[in-house]
Protein backbone atom coordinates (compact mmCIF):
# COMPACT_ATOMS: atom_id res chain seq x y z
CA UNK A 1 0.00 0.00 0.00
CA UNK A 2 3.15 2.62 -0.37
CA UNK A 3 5.70 3.43 2.34
CA UNK A 4 4.13 4.67 5.57
CA UNK A 5 4.89 8.35 6.34
CA UNK A 6 5.85 9.11 9.73
CA UNK A 7 6.07 12.13 11.61
CA UNK A 8 9.42 12.22 13.15
CA UNK A 9 8.98 13.34 16.67
CA UNK A 10 12.44 14.17 18.46
CA UNK A 11 11.98 14.56 22.41
CA UNK A 12 13.21 17.80 23.70
CA UNK A 13 16.80 17.54 25.22
CA UNK A 14 17.59 18.31 28.85
CA UNK A 15 20.99 18.06 28.79
CA UNK A 16 21.13 20.10 32.39
CA UNK A 17 18.77 17.71 34.11
CA UNK A 18 20.55 15.10 31.98
CA UNK A 19 23.90 15.79 32.77
CA UNK A 20 23.02 15.84 36.39
CA UNK A 21 21.01 12.19 36.35
CA UNK A 22 24.57 11.35 34.59
CA UNK A 23 27.13 12.18 37.44
CA UNK A 24 24.06 10.78 40.34
CA UNK A 25 23.54 7.98 38.69
CA UNK A 26 27.30 6.89 36.72
CA UNK A 27 25.63 6.75 33.49
CA UNK A 28 26.22 8.08 30.16
CA UNK A 29 24.17 11.66 29.37
CA UNK A 30 22.32 9.54 26.41
CA UNK A 31 21.00 6.80 29.01
CA UNK A 32 20.16 9.68 31.65
CA UNK A 33 17.75 11.22 28.25
CA UNK A 34 16.03 8.24 27.55
CA UNK A 35 15.67 7.86 31.35
CA UNK A 36 13.92 11.61 31.03
CA UNK A 37 12.03 10.49 28.08
CA UNK A 38 10.22 7.78 30.16
CA UNK A 39 8.84 10.44 32.64
CA UNK A 40 11.91 9.00 35.03
CA UNK A 41 13.71 12.49 36.55
CA UNK A 42 14.35 11.58 40.29
CA UNK A 43 17.28 9.99 40.75
CA UNK A 44 15.81 7.28 43.17
CA UNK A 45 13.11 6.32 40.58
CA UNK A 46 15.89 6.05 38.07
CA UNK A 47 18.21 3.70 39.88
CA UNK A 48 15.02 1.75 40.86
CA UNK A 49 14.07 1.48 36.92
CA UNK A 50 17.51 0.61 36.31
CA UNK A 51 17.74 -2.26 38.56
CA UNK A 52 14.04 -3.99 39.17
CA UNK A 53 13.98 -6.61 41.54
CA UNK A 54 11.68 -8.42 43.11
CA UNK A 55 12.02 -6.97 46.93
CA UNK A 56 10.19 -3.77 45.77
CA UNK A 57 7.18 -5.64 44.87
CA UNK A 58 4.24 -4.32 46.82
CA UNK A 59 1.78 -6.13 49.64
CA UNK A 60 -0.62 -7.98 47.33
CA UNK A 61 -3.54 -6.96 50.09
CA UNK A 62 -3.31 -3.35 48.48
CA UNK A 63 -5.61 -5.01 45.86
CA UNK A 64 -9.16 -4.37 45.75
CA UNK A 65 -10.87 -7.22 46.23
CA UNK A 66 -8.08 -9.04 47.34
CA UNK A 67 -8.53 -9.91 51.05
CA UNK A 68 -12.20 -11.51 50.18
CA UNK A 69 -10.99 -13.93 47.41
CA UNK A 70 -7.98 -14.94 49.90
CA UNK A 71 -11.03 -15.37 52.74
CA UNK A 72 -13.44 -16.96 50.50
CA UNK A 73 -10.70 -19.30 49.12
CA UNK A 74 -9.73 -19.90 52.70
CA UNK A 75 -12.95 -21.00 53.26
CA UNK A 76 -13.21 -23.43 50.87
CA UNK A 77 -9.74 -25.02 51.61
CA UNK A 78 -11.18 -25.87 55.14
CA UNK A 79 -14.52 -27.11 53.94
CA UNK A 80 -13.02 -29.11 50.97
CA UNK A 81 -14.84 -27.56 48.34
CA UNK A 82 -13.19 -28.22 44.49
CA UNK A 83 -12.72 -24.81 43.12
CA UNK A 84 -13.26 -24.53 39.43
CA UNK A 85 -10.99 -22.05 37.97
CA UNK A 86 -12.89 -20.81 34.59
CA UNK A 87 -10.00 -19.52 32.24
CA UNK A 88 -9.41 -17.81 29.33
CA UNK A 89 -8.51 -18.97 25.85
CA UNK A 90 -5.50 -16.62 25.36
CA UNK A 91 -2.15 -16.74 26.50
CA UNK A 92 -2.76 -14.71 29.46
CA UNK A 93 -5.59 -16.29 30.39
CA UNK A 94 -4.25 -19.67 30.01
CA UNK A 95 -0.67 -18.65 32.01
CA UNK A 96 -3.09 -17.27 34.78
CA UNK A 97 -5.33 -20.45 34.81
CA UNK A 98 -2.14 -22.81 34.97
CA UNK A 99 -0.14 -20.56 37.55
CA UNK A 100 -3.43 -20.75 39.77
CA UNK A 101 -3.70 -24.49 39.70
CA UNK A 102 -0.52 -24.68 40.55
CA UNK A 103 -0.65 -22.60 43.43
CA UNK A 104 -3.56 -23.87 45.04
CA UNK A 105 -2.81 -27.48 44.11
CA UNK A 106 0.40 -27.28 45.83
CA UNK A 107 -1.10 -25.47 49.12
CA UNK A 108 -3.99 -28.06 49.80
CA UNK A 109 -7.25 -27.24 47.69
CA UNK A 110 -8.75 -29.44 45.09
CA UNK A 111 -9.00 -27.86 41.77
CA UNK A 112 -10.73 -28.13 38.24
CA UNK A 113 -10.16 -26.35 35.17
CA UNK A 114 -12.81 -25.21 32.73
CA UNK A 115 -11.68 -22.97 29.50
CA UNK A 116 -14.34 -22.04 27.42
CA UNK A 117 -14.29 -22.94 23.50
CA UNK A 118 -14.03 -19.71 21.46
CA UNK A 119 -15.95 -20.56 18.29
CA UNK A 120 -18.88 -22.23 20.18
CA UNK A 121 -19.19 -20.51 23.74
CA UNK A 122 -17.57 -17.22 23.29
CA UNK A 123 -15.76 -15.09 25.20
CA UNK A 124 -15.75 -15.26 29.16
CA UNK A 125 -19.11 -16.22 31.09
CA UNK A 126 -21.03 -16.46 28.36
CA UNK A 127 -24.28 -18.41 29.86
CA UNK A 128 -23.62 -21.45 27.28
CA UNK A 129 -20.10 -21.56 28.46
CA UNK A 130 -20.71 -21.32 32.17
CA UNK A 131 -23.96 -24.29 31.58
CA UNK A 132 -21.45 -26.52 30.31
CA UNK A 133 -18.65 -25.95 33.26
CA UNK A 134 -20.61 -26.69 35.87
CA UNK A 135 -22.08 -29.31 33.94
CA UNK A 136 -18.93 -31.34 33.65
CA UNK A 137 -17.68 -29.69 37.35
CA UNK A 138 -20.22 -28.92 39.68
CA UNK A 139 -19.04 -26.64 42.39
CA UNK A 140 -20.19 -23.82 44.72
CA UNK A 141 -17.33 -21.93 44.06
CA UNK A 142 -16.02 -20.80 40.34
CA UNK A 143 -12.70 -18.51 39.77
CA UNK A 144 -13.22 -16.46 37.13
CA UNK A 145 -9.50 -15.96 35.63
CA UNK A 146 -9.07 -12.92 32.55
CA UNK A 147 -12.84 -13.06 32.36
CA UNK A 148 -16.00 -11.96 34.42
CA UNK A 149 -15.35 -7.64 35.37
CA UNK A 150 -19.05 -7.54 32.96
CA UNK A 151 -20.66 -10.46 33.34
CA UNK A 152 -23.34 -8.96 36.16
CA UNK A 153 -26.48 -10.99 35.09
CA UNK A 154 -24.43 -14.45 35.55
CA UNK A 155 -22.73 -13.57 37.53
CA UNK A 156 -26.08 -12.99 39.41
CA UNK A 157 -27.49 -16.04 38.46
CA UNK A 158 -24.79 -17.80 39.40
CA UNK A 159 -25.79 -16.81 43.18
CA UNK A 160 -29.22 -17.54 43.05
CA UNK A 161 -28.07 -20.68 42.23
CA UNK A 162 -25.94 -21.35 45.59
CA UNK A 163 -22.60 -20.66 43.32
CA UNK A 164 -19.89 -17.90 44.24
CA UNK A 165 -17.83 -16.23 42.52
CA UNK A 166 -14.38 -14.61 42.29
CA UNK A 167 -13.06 -12.64 39.36
CA UNK A 168 -9.34 -12.27 38.76
CA UNK A 169 -9.32 -9.58 35.97
CA UNK A 170 -7.52 -6.76 34.46
CA UNK A 171 -10.48 -5.70 31.72
CA UNK A 172 -13.04 -2.82 31.99
CA UNK A 173 -15.39 -3.27 35.06
CA UNK A 174 -19.01 -3.46 34.02
CA UNK A 175 -21.62 -0.23 35.92
CA UNK A 176 -23.00 -1.71 38.16
CA UNK A 177 -20.41 -4.01 38.83
CA UNK A 178 -20.66 -7.65 39.05
CA UNK A 179 -22.20 -9.38 42.37
CA UNK A 180 -18.77 -11.27 42.91
CA UNK A 181 -17.75 -12.61 46.02
CA UNK A 182 -14.35 -10.88 45.70
CA UNK A 183 -13.65 -8.54 42.39
CA UNK A 184 -9.71 -8.45 42.28
CA UNK A 185 -9.41 -5.81 39.48
CA UNK A 186 -7.00 -2.65 39.31
CA UNK A 187 -9.61 -1.26 37.75
CA UNK A 188 -12.14 -1.00 40.56
CA UNK A 189 -13.09 2.09 42.36
CA UNK A 190 -13.58 2.09 46.15
CA UNK A 191 -15.39 5.78 45.94
CA UNK A 192 -15.98 8.83 44.09
CA UNK A 193 -12.73 10.03 45.38
CA UNK A 194 -10.99 7.20 45.62
CA UNK A 195 -7.07 7.08 43.89
CA UNK A 196 -6.31 4.71 41.18
CA UNK A 197 -4.31 1.42 43.03
CA UNK A 198 -0.64 1.47 42.12
CA UNK A 199 -1.19 -1.74 40.09
CA UNK A 200 -3.13 -0.84 36.82
CA UNK A 201 -0.55 -1.73 34.71
CA UNK A 202 -0.90 -5.54 35.41
CA UNK A 203 -2.59 -8.01 33.09
CA UNK A 204 -4.58 -11.35 34.42
CA UNK A 205 -1.33 -13.47 34.92
CA UNK A 206 -0.02 -10.51 36.87
CA UNK A 207 -3.02 -10.46 39.20
CA UNK A 208 -2.93 -14.61 39.59
CA UNK A 209 0.36 -13.86 40.87
CA UNK A 210 -0.41 -11.39 43.62
CA UNK A 211 -3.28 -13.75 44.41
CA UNK A 212 -0.45 -16.66 44.75
CA UNK A 213 1.27 -14.34 46.82
CA UNK A 214 -1.31 -13.43 48.91
CA UNK A 215 -2.86 -17.33 49.57
CA UNK A 216 1.38 -17.53 50.12
CA UNK A 217 1.83 -15.11 52.76
CA UNK A 218 -1.85 -15.49 54.69
CA UNK A 219 -0.63 -19.59 55.00
CA UNK A 220 2.57 -18.09 56.47
CA UNK A 221 0.99 -16.20 58.85
CA UNK A 222 -1.37 -19.26 60.09
CA UNK A 223 1.50 -21.21 60.84
CA UNK A 224 1.15 -23.86 57.65
CA UNK A 225 4.40 -25.81 56.58
CA UNK A 226 3.13 -26.02 52.78
CA UNK A 227 3.11 -22.44 52.93
CA UNK A 228 6.34 -21.87 54.59
CA UNK A 229 7.76 -24.15 51.81
CA UNK A 230 6.15 -22.69 48.76
CA UNK A 231 8.35 -20.93 46.53
CA UNK A 232 6.73 -18.53 43.96
CA UNK A 233 9.65 -17.73 41.93
CA UNK A 234 9.62 -20.46 39.63
CA UNK A 235 5.99 -19.21 38.46
CA UNK A 236 7.58 -15.99 37.20
CA UNK A 237 8.10 -17.87 33.72
CA UNK A 238 4.59 -17.94 33.11
CA UNK A 239 4.09 -14.38 34.71
CA UNK A 240 6.37 -13.22 31.70
CA UNK A 241 5.45 -15.18 29.25
CA UNK A 242 1.56 -14.11 29.74
CA UNK A 243 2.30 -10.41 30.68
CA UNK A 244 4.57 -10.00 27.21
CA UNK A 245 1.95 -11.72 24.97
CA UNK A 246 -0.74 -9.82 26.52
CA UNK A 247 1.01 -6.57 25.37
CA UNK A 248 0.76 -3.97 28.45
CA UNK A 249 2.67 -1.93 29.72
CA UNK A 250 6.21 -2.87 30.94
CA UNK A 251 6.52 -0.67 33.79
CA UNK A 252 5.36 -0.45 37.37
CA UNK A 253 5.32 -3.98 38.49
CA UNK A 254 5.39 -5.39 35.46
CA UNK A 255 8.76 -4.45 34.96
CA UNK A 256 10.10 -6.05 37.70
CA UNK A 257 8.00 -9.48 37.03
CA UNK A 258 8.86 -9.80 33.22
CA UNK A 259 12.72 -8.64 34.49
CA UNK A 260 12.77 -11.56 36.46
CA UNK A 261 10.63 -13.66 34.70
CA UNK A 262 12.59 -13.66 31.57
CA UNK A 263 15.70 -14.85 33.85
CA UNK A 264 13.29 -18.15 35.07
CA UNK A 265 12.17 -18.43 31.25
CA UNK A 266 15.44 -18.83 29.99
CA UNK A 267 16.60 -21.15 32.52
CA UNK A 268 12.75 -23.13 32.85
CA UNK A 269 12.13 -26.50 34.09
CA UNK A 270 9.15 -26.92 32.60
CA UNK A 271 8.99 -29.52 29.87
CA UNK A 272 6.51 -27.72 27.69
CA UNK A 273 7.80 -24.69 27.57
CA UNK A 274 11.03 -26.66 26.59
CA UNK A 275 9.47 -28.43 24.11
CA UNK A 276 7.62 -25.10 22.82
CA UNK A 277 11.07 -23.40 22.36
CA UNK A 278 12.07 -26.27 20.49
CA UNK A 279 9.52 -26.18 18.03
CA UNK A 280 9.73 -22.47 17.58
CA UNK A 281 13.32 -22.66 16.62
CA UNK A 282 14.14 -20.04 19.76
CA UNK A 283 17.30 -18.62 19.86
CA UNK A 284 19.13 -18.14 23.28
CA UNK A 285 18.85 -15.91 25.43
CA UNK A 286 15.00 -15.32 24.79
CA UNK A 287 14.02 -11.90 25.03
CA UNK A 288 10.28 -9.79 24.86
CA UNK A 289 10.83 -10.09 21.08
CA UNK A 290 11.02 -13.79 21.20
CA UNK A 291 8.32 -14.70 23.75
CA UNK A 292 6.09 -12.13 21.74
CA UNK A 293 6.71 -13.46 18.42
CA UNK A 294 7.52 -16.86 18.26
CA UNK A 295 6.10 -18.13 21.68
CA UNK A 296 2.87 -16.49 22.04
CA UNK A 297 1.84 -17.10 18.76
CA UNK A 298 1.99 -20.96 18.98
CA UNK A 299 -0.16 -21.09 22.33
CA UNK A 300 -2.29 -18.58 21.28
CA UNK A 301 -2.70 -21.11 18.20
CA UNK A 302 -4.82 -23.71 20.09
CA UNK A 303 -7.29 -21.37 21.06
CA UNK A 304 -8.02 -19.57 17.64
CA UNK A 305 -8.57 -22.50 16.05
CA UNK A 306 -9.53 -25.56 18.45
CA UNK A 307 -9.69 -25.20 22.29
CA UNK A 308 -6.85 -23.51 24.48
CA UNK A 309 -6.83 -27.22 26.21
CA UNK A 310 -3.39 -28.28 24.75
CA UNK A 311 -2.16 -24.67 25.51
CA UNK A 312 -2.93 -25.36 28.90
CA UNK A 313 -1.85 -29.10 29.17
CA UNK A 314 1.34 -28.40 27.48
CA UNK A 315 2.12 -25.68 30.26
CA UNK A 316 1.37 -28.15 32.58
CA UNK A 317 3.19 -31.10 31.39
CA UNK A 318 5.24 -32.63 33.13
CA UNK A 319 7.86 -35.00 31.04
CA UNK A 320 8.67 -34.74 27.36
CA UNK A 321 7.17 -37.40 25.92
CA UNK A 322 4.15 -35.28 27.25
CA UNK A 323 5.00 -32.24 26.00
CA UNK A 324 6.20 -33.09 22.61
CA UNK A 325 3.10 -33.91 20.82
CA UNK A 326 1.49 -31.00 22.44
CA UNK A 327 4.13 -28.66 21.17
CA UNK A 328 3.94 -30.01 17.65
CA UNK A 329 -0.02 -29.76 17.47
CA UNK A 330 0.23 -25.96 18.42
CA UNK A 331 3.04 -25.64 16.00
CA UNK A 332 1.00 -27.44 13.40
CA UNK A 333 -2.09 -25.25 14.27
CA UNK A 334 0.48 -22.03 14.11
CA UNK A 335 1.08 -22.74 10.41
CA UNK A 336 -2.89 -23.29 10.23
CA UNK A 337 -3.37 -20.27 11.49
CA UNK A 338 -0.76 -18.13 9.28
CA UNK A 339 -2.66 -19.21 6.18
CA UNK A 340 -5.74 -18.18 7.45
CA UNK A 341 -4.71 -14.84 8.39
CA UNK A 342 -2.79 -14.49 4.92
CA UNK A 343 -6.50 -15.18 3.29
CA UNK A 344 -8.56 -13.05 4.71
CA UNK A 345 -5.99 -10.37 5.15
CA UNK A 346 -5.67 -10.43 1.57
CA UNK A 347 -9.10 -10.05 1.21
CA UNK A 348 -9.35 -7.17 3.47
CA UNK A 349 -6.62 -5.23 1.63
CA UNK A 350 -8.68 -5.91 -2.01
CA UNK A 351 -11.84 -4.18 -0.59
CA UNK A 352 -9.89 -1.33 0.99
CA UNK A 353 -7.81 -1.06 -2.44
CA UNK A 354 -11.18 -0.49 -4.02
CA UNK A 355 -12.96 2.32 -1.19
CA UNK A 356 -10.80 3.32 1.11
CA UNK A 357 -10.67 7.48 1.61
CA UNK A 358 -7.92 8.67 3.89
CA UNK A 359 -9.80 11.69 3.80
CA UNK A 360 -12.75 10.49 5.67
CA UNK A 361 -11.96 7.14 6.90
CA UNK A 362 -11.03 7.23 10.20
CA UNK A 363 -12.28 3.64 10.98
CA UNK A 364 -12.39 1.02 9.00
CA UNK A 365 -15.22 -1.85 9.67
CA UNK A 366 -14.86 -4.92 7.51
CA UNK A 367 -16.80 -8.28 7.86
CA UNK A 368 -17.41 -11.46 6.24
CA UNK A 369 -19.40 -14.38 6.88
CA UNK A 370 -16.86 -17.03 6.13
CA UNK A 371 -13.84 -14.97 7.84
CA UNK A 372 -12.57 -17.35 11.10
CA UNK A 373 -13.60 -15.86 14.21
CA UNK A 374 -10.14 -16.75 15.52
CA UNK A 375 -7.54 -14.69 13.57
CA UNK A 376 -10.00 -11.95 12.73
CA UNK A 377 -8.21 -10.06 15.58
CA UNK A 378 -4.79 -10.17 14.42
CA UNK A 379 -6.08 -9.14 11.04
CA UNK A 380 -7.25 -6.19 12.96
CA UNK A 381 -4.04 -5.60 14.15
CA UNK A 382 -2.44 -5.71 10.89
CA UNK A 383 -4.62 -3.47 8.77
CA UNK A 384 -4.27 -0.87 11.64
CA UNK A 385 -0.51 -1.12 11.15
CA UNK A 386 -0.73 -0.70 6.91
CA UNK A 387 -3.69 2.19 7.33
CA UNK A 388 -3.07 3.57 10.93
CA UNK A 389 -6.80 3.42 11.64
CA UNK A 390 -9.20 1.89 14.36
CA UNK A 391 -10.36 -0.93 12.63
CA UNK A 392 -12.64 -3.81 13.74
CA UNK A 393 -12.92 -6.87 11.95
CA UNK A 394 -16.22 -9.29 12.21
CA UNK A 395 -17.01 -12.84 10.66
CA UNK A 396 -19.45 -15.17 10.93
CA UNK A 397 -21.18 -16.90 13.45
CA UNK A 398 -24.50 -18.20 12.87
CA UNK A 399 -26.63 -15.23 12.34
CA UNK A 400 -24.73 -12.74 13.90
CA UNK A 401 -21.25 -11.78 13.15
CA UNK A 402 -18.27 -11.67 16.17
CA UNK A 403 -15.58 -9.44 15.76
CA UNK A 404 -12.14 -7.92 17.05
CA UNK A 405 -10.81 -4.35 16.78
CA UNK A 406 -7.75 -2.43 17.59
CA UNK A 407 -7.29 0.97 18.21
CA UNK A 408 -4.66 3.23 17.80
CA UNK A 409 -3.59 6.38 20.87
CA UNK A 410 -5.95 9.13 20.96
CA UNK A 411 -9.00 6.85 20.29
CA UNK A 412 -10.35 4.67 23.46
CA UNK A 413 -12.39 1.40 21.47
CA UNK A 414 -14.00 0.21 24.35
CA UNK A 415 -15.67 3.96 24.87
CA UNK A 416 -16.91 4.51 21.28
CA UNK A 417 -18.42 1.04 21.36
CA UNK A 418 -20.36 1.66 24.71
CA UNK A 419 -21.59 4.98 22.50
CA UNK A 420 -22.64 2.19 19.67
CA UNK A 421 -24.62 -0.21 22.24
CA UNK A 422 -27.75 -0.01 20.48
CA UNK A 423 -26.47 -1.46 17.54
CA UNK A 424 -24.42 -4.14 19.01
CA UNK A 425 -25.31 -7.44 20.95
CA UNK A 426 -22.17 -7.75 23.18
CA UNK A 427 -19.09 -5.48 23.57
CA UNK A 428 -16.23 -5.30 25.75
CA UNK A 429 -12.78 -4.53 26.34
CA UNK A 430 -10.60 -1.96 26.63
CA UNK A 431 -9.00 1.81 24.87
CA UNK A 432 -6.25 -0.40 22.43
CA UNK A 433 -8.81 -3.76 21.88
CA UNK A 434 -12.14 -4.59 22.02
CA UNK A 435 -14.55 -7.65 21.10
CA UNK A 436 -18.39 -7.24 19.80
CA UNK A 437 -21.05 -8.94 18.70
CA UNK A 438 -23.25 -7.81 16.25
CA UNK A 439 -26.14 -8.32 14.01
CA UNK A 440 -24.75 -7.73 10.02
CA UNK A 441 -27.65 -5.59 9.16
CA UNK A 442 -26.05 -3.07 11.62
CA UNK A 443 -22.63 -3.04 10.55
CA UNK A 444 -22.80 -0.18 7.99
CA UNK A 445 -24.60 2.01 10.44
CA UNK A 446 -21.51 1.31 13.08
CA UNK A 447 -19.24 2.18 10.59
CA UNK A 448 -20.68 5.38 10.45
CA UNK A 449 -21.11 5.69 14.29
CA UNK A 450 -17.74 5.10 14.80
CA UNK A 451 -16.34 7.12 12.02
CA UNK A 452 -18.80 10.08 13.68
CA UNK A 453 -17.01 9.64 16.62
CA UNK A 454 -13.35 9.40 15.20
CA UNK A 455 -13.64 12.53 13.47
CA UNK A 456 -14.60 14.40 16.86
CA UNK A 457 -11.85 12.31 18.72
CA UNK A 458 -9.07 12.75 16.03
CA UNK A 459 -7.49 15.52 14.74
CA UNK A 460 -6.17 14.56 10.78
CA UNK A 461 -2.43 14.77 12.27
CA UNK A 462 -3.20 11.87 14.60
CA UNK A 463 -3.60 9.53 11.67
CA UNK A 464 0.04 9.96 10.49
CA UNK A 465 1.85 7.38 13.17
CA UNK A 466 4.77 9.33 15.09
CA UNK A 467 8.21 8.20 15.28
CA UNK A 468 9.34 8.44 18.61
CA UNK A 469 13.40 9.45 18.56
CA UNK A 470 14.64 9.87 22.10
CA UNK A 471 17.74 11.35 20.99
CA UNK A 472 20.18 12.74 17.74
CA UNK A 473 23.43 11.36 18.09
CA UNK A 474 27.02 11.23 16.06
CA UNK A 475 27.58 8.00 14.57
CA UNK A 476 31.00 7.61 16.65
CA UNK A 477 29.51 7.26 19.90
CA UNK A 478 27.27 4.06 18.85
CA UNK A 479 29.87 2.11 20.88
CA UNK A 480 29.52 -1.21 22.19
CA UNK A 481 30.17 0.09 25.91
CA UNK A 482 26.80 2.17 25.21
CA UNK A 483 24.77 -0.88 24.09
CA UNK A 484 25.38 -2.46 27.29
CA UNK A 485 24.57 0.90 29.24
CA UNK A 486 21.69 0.82 26.97
CA UNK A 487 20.67 -2.66 27.31
CA UNK A 488 19.70 -1.75 31.28
CA UNK A 489 16.41 -0.49 29.88
CA UNK A 490 15.53 -3.90 28.96
CA UNK A 491 12.85 -5.70 28.80
CA UNK A 492 11.14 -3.18 25.79
CA UNK A 493 7.82 -3.51 25.10
CA UNK A 494 4.34 -1.54 25.51
CA UNK A 495 5.23 1.36 27.80
CA UNK A 496 9.19 1.25 28.00
CA UNK A 497 10.09 1.57 23.91
CA UNK A 498 13.18 0.77 22.20
CA UNK A 499 15.47 2.59 22.49
CA UNK A 500 15.11 4.81 18.99
CA UNK A 501 18.28 7.39 17.65
CA UNK A 502 18.44 9.81 14.92
CA UNK A 503 21.83 10.82 12.69
CA UNK A 504 21.51 13.27 10.43
CA UNK A 505 23.22 13.81 6.57
CA UNK A 506 24.01 10.60 6.08
CA UNK A 507 25.95 9.34 3.19
CA UNK A 508 26.71 5.83 1.62
CA UNK A 509 30.15 4.23 2.51
CA UNK A 510 29.78 1.49 -0.17
CA UNK A 511 26.86 0.22 -2.27
CA UNK A 512 23.78 -1.31 -0.47
CA UNK A 513 23.11 -5.29 -1.10
CA UNK A 514 19.84 -7.26 -1.07
CA UNK A 515 19.30 -10.09 0.88
CA UNK A 516 16.58 -12.74 1.60
CA UNK A 517 14.93 -15.07 0.02
CA UNK A 518 12.98 -12.42 -2.01
CA UNK A 519 16.34 -10.01 -1.80
CA UNK A 520 13.70 -7.90 0.27
CA UNK A 521 16.24 -6.96 3.00
CA UNK A 522 18.23 -4.21 2.48
CA UNK A 523 21.74 -4.29 4.22
CA UNK A 524 23.23 -0.33 3.79
CA UNK A 525 26.89 1.07 5.16
CA UNK A 526 26.46 4.43 6.25
CA UNK A 527 28.70 7.25 7.23
CA UNK A 528 28.41 10.85 8.84
CA UNK A 529 32.00 11.47 8.87
CA UNK A 530 33.13 10.09 11.92
CA UNK A 531 31.81 6.31 11.55
CA UNK A 532 30.74 4.07 9.13
CA UNK A 533 27.91 1.42 10.20
CA UNK A 534 26.44 -1.39 8.85
CA UNK A 535 22.79 -0.78 9.18
CA UNK A 536 19.82 -3.23 8.29
CA UNK A 537 16.07 -2.44 6.84
CA UNK A 538 14.17 -5.32 7.47
CA UNK A 539 11.65 -5.71 4.10
CA UNK A 540 12.99 -2.58 2.83
CA UNK A 541 13.54 -4.12 -0.82
CA UNK A 542 10.29 -2.62 -1.88
CA UNK A 543 10.99 0.54 -0.42
CA UNK A 544 12.41 3.78 -1.87
CA UNK A 545 15.38 3.97 -0.80
CA UNK A 546 18.08 6.61 0.35
CA UNK A 547 19.73 8.44 -1.96
CA UNK A 548 22.07 11.40 -1.77
CA UNK A 549 22.36 13.10 2.07
CA UNK A 550 19.64 11.96 4.15
CA UNK A 551 18.61 11.69 8.26
CA UNK A 552 18.47 8.13 9.51
CA UNK A 553 15.72 7.15 12.16
CA UNK A 554 16.99 3.96 13.35
CA UNK A 555 16.99 1.40 16.66
CA UNK A 556 20.74 0.41 18.15
CA UNK A 557 21.09 -2.98 18.25
CA UNK A 558 23.51 -6.05 18.60
CA UNK A 559 25.53 -8.30 15.57
CA UNK A 560 26.74 -11.08 16.49
CA UNK A 561 29.17 -12.39 13.84
CA UNK A 562 32.19 -15.38 14.60
CA UNK A 563 31.60 -14.97 18.63
CA UNK A 564 31.88 -11.09 18.34
CA UNK A 565 29.42 -8.79 18.85
CA UNK A 566 29.47 -5.45 17.02
CA UNK A 567 27.06 -2.74 17.00
CA UNK A 568 24.82 -2.84 14.03
CA UNK A 569 21.40 -0.41 13.33
CA UNK A 570 18.27 -1.52 12.34
CA UNK A 571 16.44 0.72 10.33
CA UNK A 572 12.97 2.41 10.92
CA UNK A 573 12.68 5.31 8.88
CA UNK A 574 14.40 7.73 6.61
CA UNK A 575 14.15 11.26 5.26
CA UNK A 576 16.27 13.81 2.68
CA UNK A 577 18.56 15.87 4.67
CA UNK A 578 17.51 19.41 5.18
Amino acid sequence: MGRMNFRWQLTPPQPLLADSLARALRISPLLAQCLINRGLTETGCCRAYLEPKLARLQDPFALPGMVEAVDRLEQARLRGERVVLFGDYDVDGVTATALLQEVLEGLGWSTAVYLPHRLEEGYGLSPEAVANCLARFPTRLLLAVDCGSTSFEVIRQLQDRGVDVLVVDHHQVSQPAPPACALVNPRVRTGPDAQPVPFGELCSVGLAFKLAHALVKRGRQQGRPEAAAFDLRPLLDLVALGTIADVVPLSGENRILVKAGLARLNATRRPGLQALCQVARCPEPLDTYEVGFQLAPRLNAAGRLETAEAAFHLLRARSPMEAGPLADQLNRWNRDRQALERRILEQVLQRLRDRFNPETDYVIVEGHPDWHLGVVGIVAARIVQEFYRPTLILGGDGETWRGSGRSIPGFDLAAALRRCSDLLLRHGGHAMAAGVSVLPRHLDALRVRLNELARQALAPEALQPVLRIDAEVALHQLTTSLLCELDRLRPFGLGNPTVQLAARALTHHRPLQRFGPDRQHVRLWVTDGTAVLETVWWNGGDQPLPVGRFDLAFVPQWRSRDGQRTVQLRLLDWRPAA
